[in-house]
């Protein structure tokens, strides 16, 4: 699953995508409303967070945007308590709003109800890549019609790979999406990842569908 936070809070901002990676979201963060926007109008997003007052433009123009585009679930996360705000988020297309200072528990609960809400509407497409499957809605993985078990962390670089398959992706990039970290070169973090998973999606089966470009990254693609 892919959210989107619109926040300008620095320590709020990461605060919400650290938790949320943690929790085995993939977070994207715009940090003022203009930004957001453009994220949310150019990628395919499964929930937003998002603020209220951002620099740029406001949280009720970034909502009437994604409003203008489709119906992808919106939580309203803001400092403002009153109740006239809270109505005009909901007549503008919101689907909840959480205000400002929050348990993050309660957060995950709102996040997950509004996942579920949005599975139901719009079951999310399987991905495949040969005999490959992945299903983010069930959260299953096949390879020849075998059940594959992966971990959090498994499930979201395989879903970053085939979600892009047939790019290069740096490891730089598969660190930041997947564990979201600053890349220090001297880590093997991706290293050790691609290779658990290798042993699970690639070792027993053919074509071998993960492949390797020296010096460059990774690229999930069938060849001959």
């Amino acid at each position: 699953m892919r959210i989107l936070i619109v926040e300008d809070e620095p320590k709020s901002a990461e605060y919400l995508r650290q938790g949320l990676a943690e929790s085995g979201y993939f977070a994207d963060l715009a940090r003022n409303g203009i930004d957001g926007r453009h994220l949310a109008e150019n990628c395919a997003y499964d929930l937003v967070l998002l603020d209220v007052n951002l620099p740029g433009l406001d949280g009720w123009g970034v909502l009437q945007a994604i409003r203008a585009r489709g119906d992808t679930p919106v939580l309203m996360l803001t400092a403002r308590g009153m109740l006239d705000d809270r109505v005009k988020g909901l007549d503008l297309g919101a689907d909840d709003y959480l205000v400002k200072p929050f348990q993050f528990p309660e957060l995950l609960a709102r996040v997950r109800t509004l996942l579920r809400r949005g599975a139901r509407a719009v079951a999310p497409g399987v991905l495949r890549v040969a005999d490959l499957e992945l299903d983010p809605g069930r959260y299953r993985a096949f390879r020849a019609g075998q059940r594959i078990d992966l971990t959090a962390k498994e499930f979201a670089l395989l879903h970053l790979l085939m979600r892009r398959a047939g790019e290069v992706l740096t490891r730089t990039q598969i660190a930041s999406a997947v564990w979201d970290i600053n890349f220090d070169c001297d880590s093997n973090v991706v290293e050790v990842a691609i290779r658990r998973l290798r042993a699970k999606v690639d070792d027993a089966f053919e074509p071998k569908l993960i492949q390797t470009l020296r010096g460059v990254g990774y690229v999930m693609e069938q060849r001959e």
